[in-house]
């Protein structure tokens, strides 16, 4: 897989049946590794990396978009049962557009995070949400501390 522009990590994999597989240390299970997935475990790792609990990450589950079922990519939960980040991970090969940052703004709608990373791996983008503004405004990182609350 090709590099990211993320620290490198360490990951556990293994080949079955001529495809290859990677260790989700959240779904505590081995997945496919797909382009998407490597963006992915770089974003968990990432995230852990910065001081973020196993605990408070969710991987790949299902939500309800405006009556479609969907999956996001990547949980934090906040305080009070409430989502810090919402992460949407695209391979690489996957240009960062209006057309993605729409889908994670639909997600957006129905999980209500504080904060959006929107990441092919390559290029990170990355939006605070002011609910009482009705607006977003990107920021040059995620302000993890804030993340920690």
């Amino acid at each position: 897989m090709q590099p990211l522009a993320f620290p490198t990590y360490s990951f556990t994999t293994k080949s079955s049946e001529n495809k290859r597989y990677i260790l989700d240390p959240i779904r505590k299970k081995f997945v496919v590794l797909t382009p998407e997935e490597w963006v992915r475990q770089h974003v968990i790792q990432d995230l852990m990396g910065k001081g973020i609990s196993k605990t408070r990450l969710s991987v790949e589950k299902q939500i309800m978009v405006m009556d479609q079922q969907k999956r996001f990519d990547v949980v934090v939960a906040g305080a009070n049962a409430s989502i810090a980040l919402l992460v949407e991970c695209k391979a690489p090969e996957v240009p960062i557009t209006q057309d993605t940052f729409d889908q994670i703004a639909r997600y957006q709608l129905a999980l209500n995070a504080s904060y959006l990373m929107l990441t092919n791996g390559l290029q990170h983008v990355y939006c605070q949400i002011d609910y009482t503004q009705k607006s977003y405004t990107f920021i040059p990182e995620l302000p993890i501390r804030k993340l920690m609350l």
